[in-house]
């Protein structure tokens, strides 16, 4: 089995402008993500290993906030899912795979957890 490291941001909430009904066009809703990244290991971690033999955790977070494009509407969650793997694999070749879990806030009530998961491998 091969080795991989898997670094993750989760439950991470941004308004992003999505939706298909009335009531959420024209206004951002809150998702909730879970970012996971598979990316190519270093061939050792030691202790003063610096921080470019892995990859900074704030690029997940980047990924679904600030590099998302302002004022464009995303009609599907999973478009916007499909926008954060895309900007993880160009930030950085190690990047093997990404998950990105959304849920829906507006849309869950008590308990519920209402959305998708999208996994995309390096093509």
């Amino acid at each position: 089995m091969a080795d991989s490291l898997i670094l993750e941001v989760a439950d991470f909430e941004q308004d992003v402008l999505t939706g298909i009904y009335s009531e959420e066009t024209g206004k951002p809703q809150p998702l909730r993500f879970t970012i996971t990244v598979k990316l190519r290991p270093a061939d050792h971690y030691a202790p003063d290993t610096p921080l470019t033999a892995s990859k900074n955790y704030m690029d997940l977070k980047f990924a679904a906030s600030e590099a998302l494009p302002q004022g464009v509407h995303f009609k599907l969650i999973e478009a916007v899912a499909d926008h954060v793997c895309e900007t993880l694999f160009l930030q950085d070749e190690r990047v093997e795979a990404v998950t990105v879990k959304i849920v829906k806030l507006a849309l869950t009530e008590v308990n519920e957890l209402i959305g998708m998961t999208l996994t995309r491998e390096r093509r």
